[in-house]
């Protein structure tokens, strides 16, 4: 059988294996009835869902002729990494690092931490505009910790531990 279009094709691959692992890693939780679910329900129900959405794109992909065929491109590394980047800083800002039980680096709060998944994050981009990326990591800030902080009343350093 032939790809018709090469895209899709290989997304809805993706979209069924994921599915696949959520629904089987959802298997080693108490999945309980749909009128008392338990913690694995709702992983479970998310992975068969996404994995009928991958067959049903990957079923259309073998079968409706488009007019490019569109080809899948070669692999954007550079987004990959920054983003994944991006979130490991993240984490690193608000719990510090800490190897073999010794701090190597504290706790640098929420604030830093939003700046530093912002800043990075946004050099995936094509085109980086420092006054928009620095907009938008001090609303994102604020906004978090009016959310978290203020409204949720949760326990997260806010600020740089050796500060606080």
């Amino acid at each position: 059988m032939r790809i018709k279009n090469e895209k899709d094709f290989w997304s809805g691959v993706m979209f069924t294996a994921v599915g696949i692992a959520f629904a089987w890693g959802a298997t080693t939780y108490n999945i309980g009835t749909g009128a008392r679910m338990g913690p694995g329900y709702f992983p479970l129900m998310l992975g068969v869902v996404l994995s009928v959405l991958g067959l049903a794109i990957t079923f259309f992909a073998l079968t409706v002729e488009t007019e490019s065929g569109e080809k899948v491109g070669s692999f954007a590394w550079r987004p990959v990494i920054c983003i994944l980047g991006a979130n490991l800083a993240f984490g690193i800002c608000l719990g510090g690092l800490k190897i073999g039980g010794a701090t190597v680096l504290p706790s640098l709060g929420l604030v830093i931490g939003i700046f530093a998944l912002v800043l990075i994050s946004s050099l995936a981009a094509e085109v980086y505009r420092i006054k928009e990326v620095l907009t938008l990591a001090t609303v994102l800030a604020v906004g978090c910790y009016c959310v978290f902080i203020l409204l949720l009343k949760l326990q997260i350093p806010v600020w740089p531990s050796f500060i606080a």
